[in-house]
């Protein structure tokens, strides 16, 4: 079985450009630095090292490990202090105009009964990924999505525990969500602009509902639609390098809110973040890697976070953050 070769940026773009010019199909998997990237066919890729299920493609066929009977999953977050100290730096830029929303993340221990391999297997979401034992991924979001000739993008902001009454309304006239949601809707916007023609918000703040092992969770999203020009498999990888890092998981400006989310965190993102996808020669899917358990010398570390905007409060922040450490088992 041959190791999986990772390359820098320019590489990426490069192969990604050869391969979509020839219709060829491949996988990709790009960091949160864009230091470290994967471009592959997929004939080159084996289940062993990596294996991934997206809606409408799969290496893998079938569930053959068992989970336990009893889900066992303990949590260790940093504490509110600690958070606060991030959160001061990053609302600090906020009121000196330096940014308008920036995504604060954290990096959590925790104990579980479940190996990375059984999460893969058995997590409820759209994409799914397991890396040579490395992470998981269990990600609900969309990065783009390009179908036809057009590019799609999904924004998620705004998460709420769906057993509270009136949950629903509840989040919607939430005023600190709804302006976060429309702060990296237009940031999405701008991007796809930036590629594409005729770019327009063809749906606006509707909610899906997520499963997890701690109960059920309403997520809010929007979609973007753009038009791609007609030659554009042969500047995949340039076209899509041009969109990252992923808006809904940095800020805006992007630029200047990346210089924060360095500054105010206290760890390495990694792929956390990062993004994942699959061209079949025509069309192209992709994801933003969150939801996202890693495997480290010190045992399971889980990533997770959110946007901070000047009407947020760290104790709220805080909280979110603790909110969506699960896995989608139930």
């Amino acid at each position: 079985m041959n190791k999986l070769t990772f390359c820098n940026r320019n590489e990426a773009i490069a192969r990604m450009n050869r391969l979509g010019k020839e219709r060829t199909r491949f996988f990709f998997l790009i960091n949160f630095d864009e230091t470290e990237c994967l471009v592959s066919k997929l004939d080159d890729i084996s289940a062993g090292q990596l294996a991934f299920i997206f809606p409408e493609v799969a290496n893998v066929c079938s569930v053959s490990e068992l989970k336990p009977e009893n889900i066992f999953w303990k949590a260790y977050p940093q504490s509110y202090e600690e958070y606060l100290r991030s959160f001061d730096i990053v609302h600090r830029n906020l009121y000196a105009g330096n940014s308008f929303l920036t995504n604060l993340t954290c990096a959590t221990p925790v104990e579980t009964n479940l190996s990375l391999y059984q999460v893969f297997l058995h997590a409820t979401a759209r994409y799914k990924l397991w890396y040579d034992d490395r992470f998981v991924v269990f990600s609900p979001e969309t990065f783009v999505r390009i179908k036809e000739g057009y590019i799609y993008s999904f924004p998620m902001k705004g998460t709420i525990d769906a057993s509270l009454p009136d949950a629903k309304d509840v989040l919607l006239r939430d005023e600190k969500e709804a302006a976060e949601h429309a702060t990296i809707t237009d940031l999405i916007r701008n991007d796809l602009s930036r590629v594409a023609s005729e770019v327009t918000v063809t749906r606006y703040r509707y909610l899906d509902e997520l499963h997890t092992h701690c109960g059920r969770l309403l997520q809010m999203s929007s979609e973007i639609r753009g038009r791609l020009p007609e030659n554009y498999h042969e500047k995949l990888g340039a076209l899509f390098f041009e969109l990252l890092p992923a808006g809904s998981i940095t800020g805006a400006p992007k630029k200047k809110t990346v210089e924060i989310i360095r500054e105010a965190e206290t760890y390495d993102r990694g792929f956390y973040t990062g993004v994942m996808g699959y061209f079949d020669g025509k069309n192209l899917d992709s994801a933003v890697m969150i939801r996202f358990l890693e495997h480290t010398d010190g045992g399971f570390v889980y990533k997770s976070g959110g946007g901070i905007t000047f009407r947020s409060t760290a104790r709220s922040e805080y909280e979110e953050m603790i909110q969506k450490i699960y896995v989608p088992i139930y």
